[in-house]
């Protein structure tokens, strides 16, 4: 018997190996996928058949396949507003997280590799605090007898305390501090398209730094600039403790409304008609943030 009838042809180990190794992505993706499939896909299919339910007087639902929750959704303008206000508050807190994010993230990425793991530990060290805590502290320091208001009082620039908690403000900013850490992160990890070089470049031809910064920069630093916008906006708008609290149940936001729907009024599917709301808008965002990276690709 020759060598070559005893060696397999490179067809067939290719073959086999080929095989093999989609074995082993199957194997390696199957407890991904479980998990996925037990704690996301199953319970957003449930909310899904819930919402065309119906629900009856004492807090009973009744089983049928209507869209009249989706059309009270649709048609009553207190949701209407629910709505906008809720995309209008979550819009300004990722604008104003990603302001003052980016001086921070660029400032830890031109560091040199010494500082810059104790400037990132600093940077998710808030992390490590429970949002509920942060939230009672901001309540504390915004307060009527609060830090800010007695300095404000203290330094003459108001004669009585200015309204900084249980309104919209409280909330923007209890979340934009919650949230810069993600933010942060998120523009780091689209800082590695960031070539020096190519400042340097910019500043050698005569290019003013501000200009250096929004004509090179911030363009190839988009790819991180969109994560962290989505991330945060997705983060925010699904925020339910910090609004509640800072926002004293007068800030309406669609993560409330369906707490309020579900566990007060008992109106189960209304909630989950809302739930759906808010899956659909993740959706549309996260097709935004797809067609922004491609379009900068």
């Amino acid at each position: 018997m020759t060598a070559a009838a005893i060696s397999p042809s490179p067809g067939g180990m290719s073959r086999r190996a080929g095989l093999n190794r989609y074995q082993l992505v199957t194997v390696l993706l199957l407890p991904i996928l479980l998990v996925n499939l037990i704690s996301f896909i199953l319970p957003s299919l449930n909310l899904l058949r819930m919402s065309f339910n119906r629900s009856v007087a004492g807090g009973a639902i009744e089983q049928a396949f209507t869209f009249e929750n989706y059309f009270d959704v649709m048609t009553d303008w207190f949701y209407l507003e629910l709505v906008w206000n809720s995309l209008y508050i979550c819009g300004i807190i990722t604008l104003v997280t990603l302001v003052l994010s980016y001086p921070i993230a660029l400032f830890i990425h031109r560091t040199s590799a010494k500082w810059r793991s104790a400037l990132t530990l600093l940077v998710i060290s808030p992390l490590l605090v429970s949002a509920v805590v942060r939230t009672y502290g901001w309540i504390i320091i915004l307060s009527d007898q609060g830090f800010i208001n007695g300095l404000l009082m203290w330094a003459g620039v108001t004669d009585q305390p200015m309204r900084l908690v249980f309104n919209n403000f409280g909330v923007i900013v209890g979340l934009v501090e919650i949230l810069m850490p993600y933010m942060i992160l998120s523009l780091l990890a689209g800082f590695g398209r960031l070539d020096p070089t190519l400042e340097e470049a910019a500043q050698s031809l005569g290019a003013k730094r501000w200009k250096t910064l929004f004509r090179v920069t911030i363009p190839l630093t988009v790819p991180g600039i969109a994560l962290g916008c989505l991330l945060v906006f997705v983060l925010s708008i699904s925020s339910f403790i910090t609004p509640k609290l800072l926002g004293g149940g007068r800030v309406f936001l669609l993560a409330t409304e369906i707490y309020d729907q579900a566990m007060i009024l008992l109106n189960w599917p209304v909630a989950a008609t809302l739930s759906m709301l808010i899956l659909v808008i993740f959706g549309i965002a996260l097709w935004f943030y797809s067609r922004v990276v491609k379009s900068f690709e």
